[in-house]
């Protein structure tokens, strides 16, 4: 209906309950909870979401999400930068650098090619990947989507444009369940997950 005012309370319930996994009773205790902030602490938690999303972009390099031109990853000096570890989403990342078992690089494509969901190779930073090829110095490509149906033909897609460089393509070994994302795996199956990696 025009003109029809939503009450403040509703409004925060419903912003809360627009966020993925977050349903109705969550929001609800999400919402009391701010509303029981003192003024400032309520102040402070808006602004860090303003400073979010004005201040977190692009990494120039691995596409991964950061505030400065570079990641930390990519600001990594010790880090071997023959191997890039492609990945779906920033939490990815997040997930295999909790194992303490990777000390390579990583390249987020920010989703997976899906027929289905009109998402194709050109939403995805795929060209991105393969500027960073171009120079020699990459020598394996670790395909680590997750493995669904979308995961799998996004690996495949990828596996295509590399092979004819001459570089290594490896996916992640199956010690992730499928249909699962890897930002539920526990670090013992991410570390076997890497280390049993095979070839495309």
């Amino acid at each position: 209906m025009a003109g029809y005012h939503v009450p403040p309370l509703e409004r925060l319930v419903d912003k809360f309950e627009s966020l993925p996994g977050v349903g109705h009773k969550s929001a609800q205790r999400i919402a009391y909870a701010v509303l029981n902030m003192d003024k400032a602490d309520a102040e402070s938690f808006a602004q860090a979401i303003i400073d979010a999303h004005e201040q977190i972009h692009y990494c120039s390099v691995c596409c991964n999400l950061t505030d400065g031109d570079l990641c930390p990853v990519c600001r990594d000096e010790n880090r071997d930068r023959s191997v890039i570890c492609v990945v779906e989403d920033p939490r990815d990342v997040f997930a295999l650098e909790r194992t303490n078992e990777f000390h390579a690089t990583y390249h987020v494509l920010h989703g997976a090619i899906s027929p289905l969901g009109g998402i194709g190779p050109d939403q995805l930073k795929i060209k991105e990947l393969l500027r960073r090829v171009q120079d020699g110095t990459v020598q394996e490509v670790i395909m680590a989507t997750n493995p669904t149906v979308e995961g799998e033909a996004t690996a495949m897609y990828i596996s295509r444009l590399l092979k004819p460089l001459g570089i290594r393509v490896t996916r992640l070994a199956y010690g992730i369940p499928v249909g699962g994302d890897l930002e539920y795996a526990d670090e013992v199956t991410l570390s076997r997950a890497i280390e049993g990696r095979q070839e495309l």
